[in-house]
């Protein structure tokens, strides 16, 4: 006689419906997470939670709508309620755990949030975006809770911050979530002045998503959400912000090889907004018309560029110094300075590059690589070519991912080498370097 007990009517069926489609398990995981809505995830740890299913040992109430989805049938087929005569169905006892059943009166909207909630972090995945404010609605409408801009603002200076401090991937789908709630309670409409408020957090996410996904590479869906940006921020009215957007999308438009009449476009747009008044935002607009005109050979327009930059920063307010993509720090002004040197092969290149590095912490690595290679070009154009390229390849070793700037600058390297040189092992792995 077996101690051991059937399994469960659910369990058989589930392996069933997988095995009379072929799929193996970790096949069934990958359709799981697919019909969750999970982009990410652990395939691995899900074809284990398969097997415990399918064994019977745990009923799979947070994948009950995926299974049933996967394998195009209805819950309520796949899991039959409960049976009067106490033989086991989803009601079916695994040791000494009651599995209770599917409540077919739950609103379905908000249960599929629930389990999908559940689901993406048993998987190790991203929550997906508008998962949260669903599963939340119910309690906000009881309360009768109206949006807190300001909490909205503290959201958009946090990423402004962590941008500099957390890999870009990461940022992304978070910075998305946020995007698409926020667009949720844009189309419900609000009185005027919440209306312009979530504009102006909507063009600052939207500024932030745009710089990291131009950042990974992805410069059609940067370009397209920089204008979402430029379009949110004149609908509020904020002419700060209208500044800002454009002064950031320009420096991207630059290290992005965008054309000089679209950059100097963007550039002209701040100043004519700011109107005379000083701030960040047209501070990184004079920053791009500076290496814009440096990078076209235009001296005298790059240095009187890079003045009106200084006079503008002048009038700033000093910040901590934390890096964020917010404001414009003196550790931005004098990288900025290094960079129109180095480009327009200015003598004073060297010593504008070792002052900025002394601004920076040791932690600001992308700026720093930055400012190293700035040094690389130097090397190279006074003839210390071999010093130059070895130290430009020991920096991208840094940062193996190189964001914009970076990658714009390890291709000024290479391009001041000489003919002779560019057969070196060192300008070689430098070219690989910087095409990874």
């Amino acid at each position: 006689m077996t101690s051991e007990q059937p399994r469960p009517s659910w369990a058989v069926r589930i392996q069933v419906e997988r095995e009379a489609r072929g799929w193996g398990k970790h096949e069934m995981a990958r359709r799981l997470m697919q019909a969750a809505g999970l982009r990410q995830g652990s395939v691995a740890n899900l074809a284990r939670q398969i097997l415990d299913h399918e064994k019977g040992r745990h009923f799979p109430r947070e994948w009950a709508h995926a299974y049933a989805a996967a394998f195009g049938m209805e819950p309520d087929d796949l899991f039959p309620a409960p049976r009067t005569d106490g033989h086991d169905a989803v009601t079916a006892v695994t040791g000494t755990v009651k599995v209770p059943a599917l409540d077919p009166r739950d609103d379905d909207v908000k249960r599929r949030a629930a389990l999908q909630l559940i689901a993406a972090i048993g998987a190790g995945s991203v929550v997906p975006p508008g998962v949260i404010e669903e599963l939340l609605s119910g309690i906000d409408h009881v309360l009768g809770r109206s949006e807190d801009v300001e909490e909205w603002e503290r959201v958009v200076h946090e990423y402004g911050h962590r941008i500099y401090r957390q890999p870009f991937e990461s940022i992304v789908p978070a910075v998305t979530a946020d995007v698409v709630a926020l667009g949720e309670l844009l189309k419900q409409g609000r009185p005027p002045r919440e209306q312009a408020g979530l504009l102006r957090v909507s063009a600052g996410l939207s500024g932030v998503l745009a710089e990291a996904l131009g950042n990974l590479g992805e410069d059609r869906a940067a370009r397209r959400t920089w204008h979402t940006a430029r379009r949110a921020a004149d609908a509020s009215g904020d002419r700060m912000l209208r500044v800002w957007v454009r002064g950031r999308a320009a420096q991207w438009a630059g290290w992005a090889s965008g054309s000089h009449h679209s950059v100097m476009t963007l550039v002209k747009d701040a100043e004519r907004i700011a109107a005379g008044r000083p701030s960040s935002g047209l501070a990184r607009a004079y920053a791009a018309g500076a290496y814009m005109a440096a990078s076209h050979g235009d001296m005298a327009t790059a240095h009187d560029t890079l003045d009106m930059l200084k006079r503008t920063f002048e009038h700033l307010p000093r910040g901590s110094g934390e890096q964020t993509i917010l404001d414009f720090q003196e550790s931005q002004l004098y990288w900025n300075e290094a960079y129109v040197h180095t480009i327009v092969g200015d003598e004073r290149a060297g010593v504008a590059v070792d002052y900025a590095e002394t601004l920076y912490p040791p932690t600001a690595t992308a700026p720093i690589v930055n400012l190293r290679l700035m040094r690389a070009v130097d090397l190279v154009r006074r003839g210390e070519v071999r010093e130059g390229t070895e130290s430009a390849v020991a920096s991208l070793q840094e940062r193996p991912r190189p964001v914009m700037a970076t990658r714009q600058l390890a291709e000024q390297v290479l391009a001041t080498l000489p003919r002779s040189a560019r057969g070196l092992s060192a300008a070689r792995e430098l070219r690989e370097l910087a095409a990874a």
